[in-house]
């Protein structure tokens, strides 16, 4: 029996790479992104940061999205030499080393981790924290500009008596459907297709477009155990967690088959 058709839902440029990956392994795949990104309403504190750049031991990235944003300020030769460039996972450590990051200066989650996430990444930085070491968290913002995203590495950085600053560099916003968006939708809201969530954000404001839906008879695969959590709590019966590389993911939205 042929694989179900997979709904990716990442923010639109790591959807379309997503789509592209599955379409080449043999699966129908398409992009529905569930979080818009969009620039930061202020850019003096970037490039404020930019200034500062040789404060800091250390920056975090929390997305590739944190990447690009932030260097669209970078300052001719702030990365060498500078501080030690932090990566939650692969697709972060690459769109740093497109902006110039050289590979020895990035720190990130081995590839064969069992998450990306701030716990993994802490696991491999932890010695590089002491009392005054100063890190620079590179984070989205809702569309206010304020900070938003889970707080864990920088609880840890505090715990270790670092000190840290934080810079929203990008804003994450809802999406907007239209009729196209909202039938695709709704074939995963009735069993048709697998849906495929790399963030609980994305879950929520899913739940947020289509307050009126039922998932009950929806499937999904989970990139994060935090993630399935919010899919099974949305009300998705069928949940697979893995790791989110492609040949797991494709074995996992195969299994719905």
């Amino acid at each position: 029996m042929a694989a179900k058709p997979v709904i990716v839902t990442r923010p639109a440029r790591e959807a379309a790479q997503w789509v592209g990956d599955f379409r080449a392994a043999g699966l129908a795949a398409t992009a529905l992104p569930l979080i818009a990104i969009e620039p930061a309403a202020d850019a003096e504190p970037l490039r404020a940061a930019w200034r500062r750049i040789s404060d800091y031991a250390a920056l975090m990235f929390v997305s590739a999205a944190a990447v690009e944003h932030f260097f669209l300020y970078a300052e001719k030769n702030a990365v060498a030499p500078g501080p030690r460039f932090w990566a939650t996972g692969p697709g972060t450590a690459r769109a740093l080393r497109r902006a110039g990051v050289p590979d020895e200066a990035i720190d990130a989650p081995p590839p064969d981790a069992v998450s990306f996430d701030s716990e993994a990444l802490w696991q491999r930085v932890r010695a590089q924290v002491s009392q005054g070491v100063r890190v620079l968290i590179v984070r989205g913002g809702d569309a206010a500009g304020n900070p938003k995203g889970r707080d864990w590495l920088a609880n840890e950085v505090d715990a270790a008596h670092g000190l840290r600053d934080t810079v929203v560099a990008y804003r994450r916003l809802p999406p907007a459907f239209g009729d196209d968006e909202r039938a695709l939708a709704l074939e995963g809201a009735e069993g048709r297709a697998v849906w495929l969530f790399s963030s609980s954000e994305a879950i929520a404001n899913l739940r947020l477009t289509m307050p009126e839906t039922s998932w009950r008879a929806a499937s999904a695969v989970a990139t994060h155990a935090r993630i399935g959590e919010a899919a099974r709590a949305a009300g998705f019966a069928s949940v697979r967690v893995c790791n989110p590389q492609l040949e797991a993911l494709i074995a996992s939205i195969e299994s719905f088959s």
